[in-house]
């Protein structure tokens, strides 16, 4: 897929024909899935259907220069972190892992993350993997952001299971650590879902933007998902 497919926008001078075709291919492969999914079982989730949703704290080095705020400048925040399967199989069978984190904002607003199980290579961190374990794969946010310093992916890789080392590349450049997550419960498993519906479109950190081909990308697959909650509320 190429730019004419994706959209060209001029300060992504950064980025490559592969790394962001890759990226598009993985975003309309969420599109896919979701509408599939939402087809076949409309509920407050096509996607990630279930999942365990703990408190964690987000502990940020202020060791970057990207000119994201949020990223560049030390802080701790205290955040809500869900675990879960993309598909819902069962544990036996490999799926698609995800991880969502809830930041506070000023003014009682919020910024969301989403990532999903990949890989961390140049072509691998935009291409979603199965596993069998949550913390076997690395995660990255699939799509870049877009900040000061180029295009901008996050990873989050599983130190064990109640910590995980958060770091950030421009695009397919080296990965840095900018933050530490730790959760206040063991393992996907060890609390309760709840009723959060997670949205880095709509609920973006400060600095963290998207470009206007993610939020083309993204958007179908959201509104999907918002509609399938509607229905599943009849």
């Amino acid at each position: 897929m190429g730019p004419a497919a994706v959209g060209y926008e001029p300060d992504m001078g950064l980025v490559s024909l592969a790394a962001r075709g890759a990226a598009a291919t993985g975003g309309q492969a969420l599109r896919a899935a979701t509408s599939t999914l939402a087809s076949a079982r409309p509920a407050d989730k096509p996607l990630h259907p279930r999942g365990s949703v703990v408190p964690g704290v987000l502990e940020r080095f202020g060791s970057l220069d990207t000119g994201a705020p949020w990223l560049d400048e030390a802080g701790e925040d205290d955040v809500l972190v869900r675990q879960s399967r993309a598909v819902g199989l069962p544990a036996v069978a490999p799926d698609i892992f995800g991880l969502a984190v809830r930041v506070p904002l000023p003014d009682d607003r919020y910024g969301d993350l989403l990532f999903a199980s990949t890989g961390l290579g140049r072509v691998s961190r935009f291409t979603l993997t199965a596993s069998r374990s949550p913390y076997r794969r690395p995660l990255t946010t699939l799509l870049p952001y877009r900040t000061p310093a180029g295009p901008v992916l996050l990873a989050a890789v599983h130190r064990d299971e109640r910590t995980i080392d958060l770091s950030c590349a421009v695009l397919t450049g080296d990965w840095k650590p900018f933050g530490v997550l730790r959760l206040e419960s063991d393992g996907p498993t060890a609390a309760l879902d709840a009723p959060i519906s997670f949205d880095p479109l709509l609920n973006t950190l400060p600095g963290l933007e998207n470009y206007g081909w993610v939020r083309r990308l993204r958007e179908p697959s959201y509104f999907t998902a918002r509609r399938s909650r509607r229905q599943g509320d009849r």
